[in-house]
């Protein structure tokens, strides 16, 4: 196969894998041509929920991340106009996170020389984000997402959950003056950095922060189906936050946000041409693969939760794309990553959302309060600058123990040994790595504990029953000829598992009375070259020590595997295949237990002997 044949060959594989069950641009047309007023009520009214949660919670996030608020709410915005259009539920609702805020923080806070160009920065980095997640659901990644244990997310969310809450202590401590540079993303630095601070807490905003909480609990027990967090922040910050700005008494001085203006809001492109834009690429590939990772991983979960609600189908990829889209969007207009929200999405489906187009107005929505709060810049009343720091760390500390799914980490812990492990391990990275490098040690962990288990094929000897009836050979039976084996191989036998099956038939082979081995790989899957270079070498093995190796029950895939890799010629060494002798036997569909029959009697014609009559019995029933 020439060069030519070769490319034309690679581009027809990679048009059909796009072809087939490829990702939509334009899932929202079917929604369009049903849409009426009636339904659009509904979508208003639930998004008006939405905003008042998505614009609270989009100043926390910006403040975990360690951004300025604008880059929170504008992405809540572009997110929630552009995702819709794209996104596979009718629910979703994407705009900044907890996971990925801190995720940010903890890049940034590891990277000290990154760390003054974290604005400059975003853009580009958010750019990274979407053009990944957008690409891996043309590629259908969002599949391979499934393959990911649960006990990973759970215990990577209660690690960023603790990291969260030890860094809201410093503004709701006050002590934020006193440590300097002391300040870290891992949380034993943390905790020291803490302790060496502890004792200049600052009354004022334990106060604030104390009050806002009780406001918070107030408010769930008196009104539990109202927006708890915004209106909690809406009371604390006219109360607190008007006596900060009026400088009454000892509140004077108290740390507040800083509000944006019209600049702030305009578009920020990541600015592709300027010098050294390659190296800035390359330190942020890590923490841009890894957000684009959690975003996509908590959108998948999301969307599986809404339609187990709903009874709708989830699409993960076509929900990927739209997480890829929406950080597209985000870039552009100077926003932060966004990922999916499920207190949002949930939100807006028990405020009574009918179509995708909840989230566009959700969107709108939270676009025109930001244009209220940076006009209130020029009204001499700066909106944002009436949050007191204090209230929204009491929030956020409140909102970070949510993360703490005592059920699933319970279940996660009792199922099994191996997800107990991945939990415990992932948990413990996420306090002792930066995030971006934590999410994929726990996922490396989780992968390593799977292929450990896949990689065990099941072996068993057997016999023909005077029946005819293929069975395991008891221990207290022997073989009906004791030179022949039969072992029958069931499970994957991929390169994780090459070796331990070469070695398992080397330990049969070591029976002095074995001359011949047959395998029975009706049930033997996933063939690679690691496994087939392990044939290879178990077949000359044997045949340096004068044994002999036959297949039985190959399917056509194995077939094609040793044919193409080259090893069915040295199989078929010694056989005469002019007269009709073979080494290999496929699987007959009318009767899987002929190819057997058959490689036993040339086993017995390799031996010289017909010692046994050989009836075969199948029942259909039986697999």
């Amino acid at each position: 196969m020439n060069f030519r044949d070769l490319f034309q060959k690679i581009t027809r594989q990679i048009r059909e894998f796009l072809s087939s069950e490829h990702v939509s641009f334009s899932p929202f047309i079917e929604a369009v041509k049903t849409y009426d007023l009636e339904k659009a009520r509904h979508d208003g009214r639930a998004a008006l929920s939405v905003t008042a949660l998505s614009v609270a919670q989009a100043i926390a996030f910006a403040s975990i991340a360690g951004l300025p608020v604008v880059y929170g709410i504008l992405c809540a915005a572009v997110a929630g106009i552009v995702a819709p259009f794209f996104a596979g539920s009718r629910h979703t609702i994407l705009g900044p996170s907890n996971a990925t805020a801190f995720m940010l923080f903890s890049f940034f806070a590891t990277n000290p020389e990154l760390t003054g160009r974290a604005s400059e920065l975003m853009p580009l980095l958010v750019l990274m984000v979407g053009l990944l997640a957008a690409v891996g659901s043309l590629f259908r990644v969002a599949d391979l997402l499934q393959y990911i244990s649960r006990s990973v997310l759970v215990g990577y969310m209660s690690g960023a959950a603790v990291l969260i809450i030890a860094n809201q202590l410093i503004p709701l401590l006050g002590v934020k003056p006193y440590l300097g540079e002391k300040a870290t993303a891992t949380f034993v630095s943390m905790l020291f950095s803490l302790g060496s601070v502890i004792g200049h807490t600052q009354w004022v905003p334990l106060l604030i922060g104390v009050a806002t909480a009780g406001i918070y609990f107030g408010l769930r027990r008196w009104k539990p189906h109202f927006p708890i967090f915004a209106l909690t922040l809406l009371l604390s910050s006219m109360v607190f936050g008007s006596l900060i700005q009026f400088e009454v008494g000892p509140f004077r001085g108290a740390a507040t946000f800083e509000t944006f203006g019209f600049s702030d809001l305009m578009p920020k492109w990541p600015g592709l041409l300027r010098p050294g834009i390659f190296e800035d690429i390359s330190s942020l590939t890590g923490v841009a693969l890894a957000i684009a990772f959690v975003a996509s991983l908590e959108n998948t979960l999301m969307s599986k939760t809404l339609a187990s609600m709903t009874g709708d189908r989830a699409d993960v990829n076509q929900d990927m794309l739209s997480v890829g889209m929406a950080n597209l969007a985000s870039a552009i207009s100077g926003g932060m990553p966004a990922s999916g929200s499920l207190t949002r999405s949930l939100l807006n489906q028990k405020a009574g959302a009918r179509t995708r187009f909840a989230s566009m107005f959700a969107g709108i929505y939270t676009l025109l309060a930001a244009i209220i709060i940076a006009a209130s810049v020029g009204w001499g009343l700066p909106l944002i600058s009436f949050v007191p720091k204090a209230a929204l760390a009491a929030l956020v500390i409140i909102l970070s123990l949510s993360l703490f799914h005592v059920r699933n980490i319970r279940i996660c812990l009792r199922s099994t040994s191996d997800d107990a492990k991945v939990l415990v391990l992932t948990f413990l990275a996420t306090l002792l790595a930066p995030l971006h490098v934590a999410i994929f040690i726990g996922v490396a962990v989780s992968i390593t504990l799977f292929l450990r288990k896949a990689s065990r094929p099941f072996l068993v000897e057997y016999e023909f029953s005077d029946e005819g009836e293929l069975r395991e050979i008891g221990q207290k039976r022997q073989r009906p000829i004791p030179a022949i084996s039969i072992v029958h191989v069931e499970g994957d036998l991929f390169f994780g598992a090459a070796d331990l099956f070469r070695t398992q038939i080397q330990r049969t082979a070591s029976d002095e009375a074995i001359r011949v081995i047959i395998l029975r790989l009706k049930n033997a899957r996933h063939l690679d070259a690691t496994s087939v270079m392990a044939l290879e070498d178990l077949i000359r093995f044997m045949r340096a020590r004068g044994l002999h190796l036959l297949i039985s029950g190959a399917s056509r895939d194995v077939y094609k595997v040793l044919k193409k890799s080259g090893v069915l010629e040295t199989l078929q060494e010694g056989a005469n295949r002019a007269e009709g002798e073979t080494n290999l036997f496929l699987a007959w569909p009318s009767n899987p237990n002929l190819s057997t029959r058959d490689a036993l009697k040339r086993a017995q014609q390799l031996l010289g002997t017909d010692k046994a009559e050989i009836r075969i019995f199948y029942d259909p029933n039986q697999k």
